[in-house]
């Protein structure tokens, strides 16, 4: 079976940036412990800071629509999540098709956790 990416797009009302992160990072640090996850990404646009894109990839689709995003580590999130948004989150799903990758030190991304 081909892995699933998903893509998240979320704009969170101005101001509320650093809210929306505190509320999804618990999701972020839960999901990596998930047998079927493989890896997720958070971005915020440069020139619309309160627009995030979460980029999740996932080895098995049933499993995704099925249980995963029905996990309780997401019950908060979900709960909150449209009293942040000021419209409303766009989800799109693709089966990816090449992979490039280098390490993301190269980047200059820092991944703390």
């Amino acid at each position: 079976m081909k892995p699933l990416t998903i893509l998240v797009t979320n704009w969170v009302k101005p101001g509320c940036e650093d809210a929306y992160q505190k509320l999804l990072s618990p999701v972020l640090d839960a999901m990596r412990f998930e047998p079927t996850f493989i890896n997720t990404v958070l971005h915020q646009d440069i020139d619309d800071p309160s627009r995030f894109m979460l980029y999740e990839t996932w080895t098995d689709r049933d499993d995704f629509f099925n249980v995963q995003r029905y996990k309780s580590y997401r019950t908060e999130y979900e709960r909150a999540l449209p009293d942040l948004l000021r419209a409303p989150r766009e989800i799109a799903s693709f089966i990816p098709i090449r992979s490039d990758f280098t390490f993301m030190h190269n980047l200059g991304v820092n991944n703390d956790t």
